[in-house]
């Protein structure tokens, strides 16, 4: 499909779901079939390299791996705040078809980190991660039949996990067969990034950033009360955020103010106090690397050196048409991601941020027709392999 008819279709999406008057429903909670302990934990140690000292450092990346003897792999990634169990309804759907991988990425429950938050923790070190967790599952579950083809995985991601799927599949796409990226478009690194001031007037919903950049002051508020901002943040369409929220420099939570956060819409009493549990092992100082200046700076000139910012596989966009920090379909367009996308597939759905766990059936369903339309396992694309980029995605830092 041409990129014109595509943002042309995602635009007539948005505005259909802008122009309903239908009222809103209810958020309806969908039960599963385990709870976030059921799932025993694996490790893997992975290098990493802590640029503050200039030392290498071992750490241990926790993820669940399930169903190991399927024929395809997906690779779930999640974004902030979050943690692997934030795919619980996509696990549910998914386990008994596909050999899924859903870790907690590193910095985030017990998965460590190599300190420095501000500049160790660029995309390329979460792509290298992720590699030597799916090369880690590999080894574990050597003579299954998962490990007899390619040991290509889909990478589904959410939030700034989506960036690192996107990412993985340009760099390893000897890895990545194909992507499924949900809450934000494809954010190639081919032109300079958009200045913050003007990023803050397109999109007033993205200054939260400013204040979550200065880690050890935004941890402090986070930690705090950890079951708060956890539930502040975890809100839907039908039970959202203050208005005012996501618009502060200078406080993450100011706009609830005093009152009571209800219990987020997405989480059993028994989910919420796991989450609680998993950031209480670290805090959140550690997963606020994604905000950090000098870790997108060192993300968008890795990437702009190498110069590949075409993603040739299949990719599944899932955008949401509520979500508080921004019209996404509307940044889609202002950073042209669908010109770096030739096998993009467009689906809006009417949900805020969390479209995963707001719309877990229409999210599921439209991924699960997708990827009816994936070539057969095995399947080598010969035109999405770079063949001399074979070595661990931190070794080209």
């Amino acid at each position: 499909m041409r990129p014109t008819i595509l943002l042309a279709t995602f635009v007539a999406l948005a505005l259909s779901a802008r122009a309903e008057d239908a009222v809103e429903e209810k958020d309806e909670f969908y039960p599963v079939s385990f709870g976030p302990r059921d799932f025993p934990r694996k490790v893997a140690t992975c290098p990493a390299f802590n640029r503050a000292d200039g030392t290498e450092i071992d750490i241990q990346i926790d993820y669940v791996d399930i169903n190991p003897d399927a024929e395809r792999t997906i690779l779930m990634v999640h974004g902030w705040p979050s943690l692997w169990h934030s795919w619980k309804y996509q696990i549910e759907e998914f386990k008994d078809d596909y050999h899924l991988l859903v870790p907690s990425l590193r910095g985030f429950g017990h998965s460590t980190h190599p300190g420095d938050v501000e500049s160790s923790n660029a995309m390329p070190d979460f792509v290298s991660d992720l590699v030597c967790v799916v090369e880690h599952a590999l080894a574990a579950n050597e003579g299954k039949r998962s490990t007899q083809g390619d040991g290509k995985v889909i990478c589904m991601g959410h939030d700034w996990g989506t960036q690192v799927c996107h990412e993985m599949a340009r760099m390893r796409p000897d890895i990545v067969e194909a992507v499924v990226a949900s809450a934000i478009p494809y954010i190639p690194s081919a032109s300079k990034p958009i200045p913050s001031s003007q990023m803050y007037m397109l999109f007033p919903g993205f200054r939260y950033q400013s204040f979550l950049a200065r880690p050890s002051l935004a941890a402090k508020e986070l930690n705090a009360d950890i079951r708060r901002a956890l539930r502040g943040t975890l809100r839907s369409a039908y039970s959202p955020p203050p208005k005012e929220f996501l618009n502060d420099e200078e406080s993450f939570m100011g706009a609830w103010g005093d009152v009571e956060i209800p219990p987020s819409p997405f989480l059993t009493p028994e989910e919420e106090d796991y989450w609680v549990e998993q950031y209480e092992i670290q805090g959140f100082e550690n997963t606020l690397q994604f905000y950090t200046d000098k870790n997108r700076h060192r993300a968008w000139e890795f990437a702009n050196k190498q110069g590949n910012h075409t993603i040739p596989q299949p990719v599944l966009s899932l955008l949401p048409s509520e979500d508080p920090v921004a019209d996404w379909v509307l940044a889609a367009k202002l950073l042209k991601s669908e010109q770096f996308l030739p096998q993009l597939s467009p689906v809006l759905l009417k949900a805020a941020h969390w479209l995963q766990l707001e719309r877990p059936k229409e999210f599921n369903a439209a991924v699960r027709e997708w990827l009816k339309t994936l070539p057969p396992p095995n399947q080598v694309q010969q035109d999405a392999i770079d063949k001399s980029d074979r070595g661990h995605a931190m070794d080209e830092l």
